[in-house]
């Protein structure tokens, strides 16, 4: 049976500890594994041996030893996300993009209308399901609403009956 790999941890004990109470769980687990080696001392300790101890894959071990000998310490807390994705429509669409679907009276039949009209109005082709989930995520919009009351309904005449028929 092979040996396994030596590898020298710079940092001490405490160092390491104190950086690991101090990250994001996905790089705490590669420093857990720091930790581990370090406590094997100079015997050195198997992939397969930390990966019972740490419970991370094995692979995902073998590749934080790597990077800790070919960048040190920075290697392992360096995650290398980008993160967010930019907004999909800016304040300004997004109020107009509300106001639009909360108007009674706008005459939007489904998101393919709202889709067209963004694009008419803003100039942006947006795909009908990325359309969909923005407005289901931020405006808790549903495919088909109840509308209060019909689109195309009078105002005037709605005033004349309710004169007429209270009495």
């Amino acid at each position: 049976m092979s040996r396994p790999k030596q590898i020298i941890i710079k940092e001490s004990l405490e160092d390491l500890k104190r950086l690991q109470r101090k990250s994001i769980p996905m790089i705490s687990m590669r420093i857990r594994v720091l930790i581990e080696i370090k406590k094997s001392g100079d015997t050195g300790i198997s992939k397969r041996a930390l990966s019972s101890i740490t419970g991370a894959n094995h692979n995902s071990i073998q590749s934080w030893r790597v990077m800790y000998e070919q960048g040190g310490i920075e290697a392992i807390l360096h995650h290398g996300r980008t993160g967010f994705k930019p907004a999909l429509l800016s304040r300004e669409e997004h109020a107009a993009v509300e106001a639009k679907l909360n108007n009674p009276t706008n005459g939007l039949k489904g998101y393919i209308e709202l889709q067209q009209w963004v694009e008419q109005e803003f100039g942006k082709k947006i795909l009908y399901n990325t359309l969909l989930k923005y407005c289901i995520r931020n405006f808790a919009s549903k495919v088909k609403v109840a509308r209060k009351s019909h689109v195309k309904k009078d105002e005037k005449a709605v005033a004349a009956f309710k004169k007429t028929s209270e009495g």
